[in-house]
């Protein structure tokens, strides 16, 4: 007891330090909802995933991550580009990440629950030294 009461001050430190530690591994594991690129190659490679590039047309012809399907973020609904079996993982990438956030969200909305946003997108994709295609 006299060891608390004379070390009060660290004692509540430490639990502060894991209590933060501990919101951040559940914040992370409710998920910001996006993958990285081991993630997304692995979902390709394991789960049949679909790459859908939403770059603009002009975008994606001066590069694109090798496989990937254009589907520009405004044609997104309705495409038919997109996999008929709503199951199927969808991971998205644009140039930044900032539009594969909405059309993963839109994509879910319309039914596909696997679709996900690849972080980084096309630049985090090149920086993974993973392979790119140039023209449509």
């Amino acid at each position: 007891m006299k060891f608390i009461i004379d070390n009060w001050m660290l004692i509540v430190v430490a639990a502060s330090s894991g209590g933060v530690l501990l919101w951040q591994a559940l914040q992370k594991n409710a998920g910001s909802g996006t993958v990285g690129c081991s993630e997304a190659v692995r979902l390709i490679n394991r789960e049949k995933a679909v790459l859908i590039d939403v770059c603009e047309p002009a975008e994606y012809a001066k590069g694109h991550a090798a496989g990937a399907r254009n589907v520009p973020l405004p044609a997104l609904a309705g495409s038919k580009e997109l996999p008929a079996n709503k199951s199927l993982p969808i991971v998205v990438m644009c140039a930044s990440g900032a539009r594969a956030g909405r059309a993963a969200a839109a994509l879910r909305k319309a039914g596909h629950e696997r679709a996900v946003p690849m972080a980084g997108g096309l630049a985090a994709w090149r920086e993974a030294g993973l392979p790119i295609d140039k023209g449509a």
